[in-house]
């Protein structure tokens, strides 16, 4: 059975988890799969070497008031999961000016924001292999800002975005674009399994990115040549941070461990079996996946 979805209250950014001033407010968070079975962590360590990084587990989850067991394991020991399991994946389409052009032939800004969802099923993390099924004949990456809240929330104003924000992390909102045109929706076309992989992790410094100047890289391997394919940035969105979660909110509540998709830049392509394609956004590390047929 698919795990529920996570509970509890988050603070405010500059508390920490009891809501009191902390400088334990900035965090990474992550999920593993350690010797002793699969937690919460906080990754700590400087920079986004894995090399250099430690896991150190955590009682129960992220929205809870963070308490270490004691247990911790060097990062390259133990395997990276998807940071988290949402109960939905909401996903903005047509949000980067580029990638409009670059698929669909035409400028979005007169446009409304094109909203779908992905299941949870489709979550998978780093290092897991993207499977494509014998029907989907054209499947392209896309690498994204991904979003992940950190309480429910329901007509959230674009000024109070912040609030209801876990942290940022990486997603690749993999789509099979022979189904995307051929369906008239986009359900099945980006909704297969493993075609959402999310990670490496949780930032929850939301303060120290530049929304408005994010550089998006993928980089695709084929036939062993490793190629730039997405180098772009976020002053690309259409739709901002907080117009993009205030659209959502006022249609559906949001959920602890909600994840949403804010857009792809141009660049995306299509990938085969023996693939590797990874999404680097700075700040938060690299998400790193294998191709191969179902």
């Amino acid at each position: 059975m698919w795990p529920r979805p996570l509970s509890g209250t988050f603070p405010q950014v500059g508390e920490d988890r009891r809501g009191k001033p902390s400088s334990m407010a900035v965090m990474r968070f992550g999920r593993i799969a350690a010797p002793e079975g699969m937690c919460f962590c906080t990754i700590e360590g400087d920079g986004d070497d894995i090399a250099n990084l430690t896991a150190k587990e955590i009682e129960g989850t992220p929205f809870t008031e963070i308490k270490h067991t004691g247990r911790e394991w060097p990062l390259k020991d133990v395997r990276l999961l998807a940071p988290m399991l949402p109960s939905k994946v909401v996903a903005i389409g047509r949000n980067y000016a580029d990638h409009v052009a670059e698929v669909f032939k035409e400028s979005a800004e007169h446009l409304p924001p094109t909203l779908f969802l992905k299941p949870p099923t489709s979550v998978t993390g780093p290092g897991a292999p993207i499977r494509i099924p014998s029907f989907a004949t054209k499947v392209e990456f896309e690498g994204e800002l991904a979003v992940v809240i950190g309480k429910p929330c329901k007509n959230v104003k674009a000024a109070d975005w912040k609030s209801v924000v876990l942290g940022f992390t990486i997603v690749n909102d993999v789509s099979s674009r022979d189904l995307q045109f051929a369906d008239g929706q986009w359900a099945r076309a980006k909704g297969i399994d493993t075609f959402c992989p999310l990670g490496p992790w949780i930032e929850s410094d939301i303060d120290n990115f530049d929304l408005d100047n994010l550089p998006i890289k993928a980089r695709l391997t084929h036939d062993g040549v490793t190629e730039l394919k997405q180098d772009s940035n976020s002053i690309q969105m259409i739709m901002k941070m907080g117009e993009i979660i205030e659209f959502i909110t006022a249609s559906m509540t949001l959920l602890p461990g909600d994840v949403i998709c804010t857009g792809s830049p141009a660049g995306t392509e299509a990938m085969v079996d023996g693939d590797f394609i990874e999404i680097e956004i700075p700040g938060l590390g690299k998400l790193g996946n294998p191709v191969e047929d179902a």
